[in-house]
Parts: structure tokens; sequence; C-alpha cells
């Protein structure tokens, strides 16, 4: 190992410290390898919410006999925000959807244990889009139609 990459390592374990004081384990799972990343082009139902910190996120949700089969999400937002979108794909999927309908800013804070108050909005903002998925999938139901003309 060269001089350069044994002087990144040492850096790369301070700053795991220093989020391992901060935040639980389940987040550093997901910050370090988020699930269900990327945008489904035949997605049942999609949503698309930017927060009032200017993250953008996109949950794309397909739906077999009621229930979440697939949840992907994209963001162009922080880490954070990538932690809470891993997170409520996991949550939503396997869910039928009036389950799914109650995962709220709450449940993604119950499940990571918890957020410091400067990141607590990427959760509202994951609950939020999911919403959005889920409100754009029952619209489809009614008007299947539509579909075809979602941007």
């Amino acid at each position: 190992m060269s001089e350069i990459e044994e002087i990144a390592r040492q850096f790369q374990q301070k700053i795991d410290r220093e989020m391992a004081r901060v935040y639980s384990q389940k987040v550093l799972e997901h910050w370090h390898n988020p699930k269900n990343w990327g945008i489904m082009s035949d997605a049942d139902g999609y949503g698309r919410v930017t927060g009032p910190c200017g993250d953008t996120m996109e949950i794309s949700i397909k739906v077999r006999d009621n229930k979440i089969i697939k949840c992907t999400f994209d963001t162009d937002g922080c880490g954070i925000t990538i932690v809470c979108g891993s997170i409520i794909t996991e949550l939503a999927m396997g869910r039928i959807i009036p389950e799914a309908r109650v995962i709220d800013q709450k449940a993604i804070l119950d499940y990571c244990g918890g957020l410091p108050d400067d990141n607590k909005h990427c959760a509202l903002l994951a609950a939020n889009t999911l919403q959005r998925a889920i409100d754009d999938y029952l619209e489809n139901c009614k008007a299947p139609w539509k579909k075809l003309y979602r941007r």
C-alpha cells in the first residue's frame, strides 16, 4: 500500500468513527450500501418531490394484487436523503397499499433509530415521495391511460 493509500484509509476510518458517534448502525449500513437505487421504466406508481432543502427524490413502485412487490428510488440529495430513500424502499416492499399508506417520517426514524434534528427532513421527504407514488398508482388504477402520459 502506498503512503497516499494509507493516508486515505486512515482518513476514511476517522470519518467512519465520527459518523458512528452520530448515526445508528442501520443508517451506516444504508449509507455504505444503499438498497433499491434506480427508477423503473415500467412502474405502476411514480412520485417525485422536492423538499424545502432543495433535495429531490423520486420513487417508483411495482404493485401486484395490491401489494408493493418492488420499490426503487433516486435522489440528487445528500447522504442522509439517500439513506432515507433506501430505508423507505425496504419498508414499503411486501406491504399491501393500505399498510404502505401509513409509512411516514416517524416510521423511518423509528426504523433507523432516529436522526439528528438537522436530518429529520430527509425522512419526511422520503415518506412524502412514497405517498406521491402510491397516489399515482391509485390514480392509474382509476384511469390506466394516464400512465402512458406520465412525465
